[in-house]
């Protein structure tokens, strides 16, 4: 069974930091592709980073150099490094392959909320 599973959200104010993680199963991680999105509510979720099986990442615009994907194949799993974080960063974190997106597959994902 396919499973993704995130964690490590939370309350931080602005400027502080978190390191989310996306635990694998079911796939095989090590010719798999992640990437996070994050949601708010009434929009769209949002691709906002992106881990290629060899370690090859791309951000989007508005969080490029200040979070860092990364990712451990002997765990099997990725990290989203947050830095500097914003009010506009406040949403629900997923993590996901093409593969199961394609499905339909989401997680729980986990909620960030930056605020003072």
């Amino acid at each position: 069974q396919v499973q993704l599973v995130e964690s490590g959200g939370g309350l931080v104010q602005p400027g502080g930091s978190l390191r989310l993680s996306c635990a694998t199963s079911g796939i095989d991680f090590s010719i798999s592709g992640i990437d996070w999105y994050r949601q708010t509510p009434g929009k769209q979720r949002e691709l906002v980073a992106r881990i290629s099986y060899n370690g090859i990442t791309n951000y989007a615009d508005s969080v490029r150099d200040r979070l860092t994907i990364s990712r451990d194949n002997a765990k099997r799993t990725v990290y989203l490094q947050m830095n500097s974080l914003k009010p506009e960063d406040t949403a629900v974190y997923y993590c996901n392959t093409e593969v199961m997106k394609s499905r339909g597959y989401w997680g729980q994902g986990t909620q960030v909320t930056v605020s003072s």
